[in-house]
């Protein structure tokens, strides 16, 4: 691999290693340290590559020369040093005999409890997401940016209260005793379910699919799953529902970039590897008593799996929707329930259905519609795709409306 490919990839993949393993060596106190002398260390290797060609072992450089500069930072460094964590001093009698484990288990310890320390309740939903992005997943402030539909200077600031907060708190980053998993798994939940989110449909990029955020929420959520103190139901439900959604990647969009309907998917492009894993994950998640919307949700999805219609299918998916909208209501959920009857009951009452919701600042909401109404009154139909462009903010959604417009006019 080029060097103007190696690092950029390997900053993807080690930066947020070794600054997890940093911040929990060092504590909350020190994350910008931390991030200082990962980020000093792409510099070096940036420099020396450029000169002496890529090593042969890439990341095994990179983890050397971190725990040099991490050493030599303590020596230089007395203020650090009389700063440095209590758990820290007392492990080691000097700077020298400092440990910097970058061992897979000490890297995996670090990052799950990095992740329960990132997703603490004093700080806001948006504060955990960035967080996560920047210290979990390696992103860069520009990333973030655009992931929230924002600037550099909002993001910057953001990060800089949250670990503000976060110090201020007090909070100690170390493996969650039961009590924490118990109070904060929620939370990491909520945050790595918006994370994946905001990937499988992203308005960012100007793009319906964001794969690097759906596999960085995968990826965490795994962590959760190898540790037996959260390998609990709710996280391999959600899991589930992350792999049967990421099978249907390479279907959702074409080749011009465009988003593809559900019902137009060339199924042979699901990944039935991703179908099989969802189906394992919602197995080890079926103990227990406790349903979540986890639960609900990836029941709907491996229901996606089933390309041909019938019966079963969208009754079994319909009284998912009834059972999660009962759980925790959501208009979207409202919206997608009423699709669902469309394929159970018939269009006619789904519209009935969907024109209580008044989602009117929602695309999706006029395109649900507009879908109903085609064959039942076209004309009505091609107002509520109308206005679905109007409100439609990614280009590629602004695609797909405008081919449903074009094939009414055809038959109008």
């Amino acid at each position: 691999m080029e060097q103007q490919e190696l690092i950029p990839n390997l900053f993807r993949t080690e930066y947020r290693k070794i600054v997890s393993v940093l911040c929990y060596l060092f504590g909350m106190d020190h994350i910008e340290t931390a991030e200082d002398i990962v980020s000093d260390t792409f510099l070096a290797a940036t420099e020396s590559w450029s000169v002496n060609g890529n090593p042969e072992n890439p990341t095994a450089w990179l983890y050397t020369v971190a725990k040099n500069k991490t050493k030599n930072y303590l020596k230089r460094n007395t203020l650090f040093e009389q700063k440095l964590s209590k758990e820290i001093q007392l492990n080691t009698s000097s700077t020298e005999e400092i440990e910097i484990d970058l061992s897979v288990k000490n890297i995996n310890d670090s990052q799950l409890a990095m992740i329960f320390a990132v997703c603490e309740s004093s700080i806001s939903t948006e504060s955990q997401i960035a967080l996560a992005l920047n210290l979990l997943c390696g992103f860069g402030i520009q990333e973030i940016a655009d992931a929230f539909l924002t600037n550099k200077e909002v993001i910057y600031k953001r990060l800089n209260r949250a670990k503000e907060k976060l110090r201020k708190e007090k909070l100690k980053i170390q493996q969650p005793t039961l009590s924490q998993i118990e109070d904060r798994l929620p939370t990491v939940l909520t945050t790595l379910y918006l994370l994946f989110s905001e990937g499988y449909y992203s308005v960012s990029h100007d793009t319906v699919l964001r794969k690097n955020l759906c596999f960085e929420a995968m990826r965490l959520t795994i962590l959760l799953i190898d540790n037996e103190k959260t390998n609990l139901p709710d996280v391999n439900a959600l899991h589930a529902l992350m792999c049967f959604h990421s099978s249907r990647f390479e279907a959702r969009v074409n080749e011009n970039g465009e988003s593809v309907l559900y019902h137009q998917q060339n199924e042979m492009l699901w990944d039935q590897k991703l179908i099989d894993d969802g189906i394992h994950y919602l197995n080890q998640a079926s103990t227990g008593n406790n349903v979540t919307k986890y639960h609900l949700e990836a029941g709907i999805a491996f229901w996606h799996t089933k390309k041909e219609d019938t019966v079963e299918k969208w009754e079994s998916i319909l009284q998912l929707y009834n059972q999660l909208l009962q759980l925790e209501y959501s208009p979207i959920a409202a919206l997608n329930r009423t699709f669902a009857l469309s394929k159970a009951n018939g269009k006619k009452e789904a519209i009935e259905e969907a024109e209580k919701l008044q989602l009117v600042d929602n695309h999706f909401y006029y395109s649900l519609l507009g879908n109903l109404y085609t064959d039942i009154d076209n004309h009505k139909a091609l107002s509520q795709f109308e206005l679905a462009l109007e409100l439609a903010t990614t280009a590629a959604d602004k695609k797909t409306i405008s081919n449903a417009i074009q094939k009414l006019q055809d038959l109008l």
